[in-house]
């Protein structure tokens, strides 16, 4: 049988840094792990669901003793941000009120997000909504993916595809995804379109190349799991 394992999670303090950055005493640490849930499903809600649409593709948070640090990878920051900043205060308030500590927000532009696996699924769940043709749309997108510098793409639909009565699976696949491969930068995303004939779920990886030890993330920074080890080759 095939074993199969997230992306993300088999790289953590290998080559990728943690998303949830503090450290906690037992007596804390459940409560703050729901805090970063509700917090992250929150500003998901927020932004990604509801206009301005601003597109976040990754949540990280930071935790010191006075403060709380939201980091928010988008590839719209003029929506977070909002007319004289605007928004990005009014957001910032409403973390305040959730979580009761001072909040601080940073926002990261995404360069390239024809090449983001959550928001490649953010927009082909979007699609399979509108009652797109689900086989066009995963081509589509594979094809943009890979023209705007990945060295892989598969993307895999499950459910009622096209209002069928029996839910199947659809795997799109071009170039190479070496999932094994630790050394290996492999975005993964798992997004759910909510059609009115049931949830279909579209799992996305997206191969980038090798990590190299000289490669720094703008996210990486001195705070717990904020770097990821080095992995040299032998």
């Amino acid at each position: 049988m095939g074993q199969k394992v997230q992306p993300f999670g088999f790289r953590v303090g290998v080559t990728e840094a943690h998303r949830s950055r503090w450290f906690a005493p037992k007596a804390l640490f459940g409560s703050l792990l729901v805090e970063d849930f509700k917090l992250r499903k929150y500003v998901d809600k927020r932004l990604n669901k509801t206009p301005p649409y601003a597109a976040v593709s990754d949540i990280l948070i930071e935790r010191t003793r006075d403060e709380l640090t939201v980091i928010l990878k988008t590839s719209r920051p003029g929506q977070v941000v909002g007319v004289k900043g605007g928004e990005v205060e009014k957001l910032t308030q409403d973390l305040q009120l959730l979580t009761g500590r001072k909040v601080a927000i940073k926002i990261i532009e995404i360069k390239n997000p024809d090449a983001d696996a959550k928001l490649i699924g953010e927009v082909i769940a979007e699609q399979l909504k509108k009652r797109a043709n689900f086989r066009r749309v995963l081509k589509q997108r594979a094809e943009v993916a890979m023209q705007n510098g990945a060295k892989g793409i598969r993307i895999l639909l499950s459910g009622r595809l096209g209002g069928a009565e029996m839910s199947r699976t659809l795997n799109t696949r071009l170039g190479s995804i070496p999932l094994s491969t630790l050394q290996a930068n492999v975005d993964f995303a798992l997004s759910v379109s909510h059609t009115t004939y049931g949830a279909i779920g579209v799992k996305v990886w997206v191969f980038k190349g090798l990590f190299t030890e000289h490669d720094e993330d703008q996210t990486a920074s001195s705070a717990a799991g904020g770097r990821a080890r080095a992995r040299g080759r032998r």
